[in-house]
């Protein structure tokens, strides 16, 4: 199979960070919400999707994304001459062990305030881990999304870290884990790029931007 075409990121810059619930910037692109546990390479990823290096800030320490932070991408689709925007939303990251109970609480506060508010969500993104199995946070986040009827799907990232034989066990233990009814699958690596053309595809038919329901620049 021929690969998609990736769309052209033609900018990709931050717009806000939001650590109170209500202080969200003023809706306008689409929006694709991406969360995962501390560490899981997420920050990674979404450099990745944006074609930039250090858009998101890398960081050794876990749990170092304490806010909601926006980014807002400018795009053009292969065969187009249209500027489309599209925002990218980084989610704290959970099951930090170092993060206070109560941190922790106003961080799901935070987020789910977010998920209710965003009339302009399309998707969120749950990241995990490929040599980790999914753990119970994952699990009630997918069933909550589920119950409020945002469309969610799974990232398998880190897939760089796997032999080639063990990619087809590692989606097929992420479904098993989440049942029958559980979102789709991608697997990816933020460090080498695989399987990001395969999510922007996805990414674009989620938010209609081929269909015209994006924001024009």
């Amino acid at each position: 199979m021929p690969k998609p075409a990736l769309p052209a990121v033609l900018d990709a810059v931050f717009l806000a960070e939001v650590r109170e619930v209500g202080q969200w910037p003023p809706e306008g692109p689409v929006e694709v919400a991406i969360a995962g546990r501390s560490n899981v390479g997420k920050s990674t990823l979404l450099n990745r999707l944006a074609g930039r290096r250090t858009l998101a800030r890398v960081s050794k320490t876990p749990g170092r994304t304490r806010g909601i932070i926006f980014y807002d991408l400018a795009l053009r689709l292969p065969g187009t001459s249209e500027r489309l925007a599209l925002r990218l939303v980084d989610l704290p990251g959970y099951g930090y062990a170092q993060v206070s109970r109560d941190e922790r609480k106003a961080w799901q506060r935070l987020v789910e305030g977010y998920v209710k508010a965003r009339s302009s969500l399309r998707l969120f993104l749950i990241v995990l881990d490929a040599r980790r199995a999914p753990g119970e946070e994952e699990l009630q986040l997918a069933e909550w999304l589920r119950s409020e009827r945002v469309p969610h799907h799974l990232v398998v990232t880190k897939t760089d870290k796997l032999r080639a034989a063990e990619h087809g066990s590692a989606r097929g233990k992420a479904r098993a884990a989440f049942g029958p009814d559980g979102p789709s699958v991608s697997l990816v690596s933020g460090e080498t790029g695989e399987g990001v053309d395969a999510l922007w595809a996805l990414l674009v038919e989620a938010t209609g931007l081929r269909d015209g329901g994006a924001q024009p620049l």
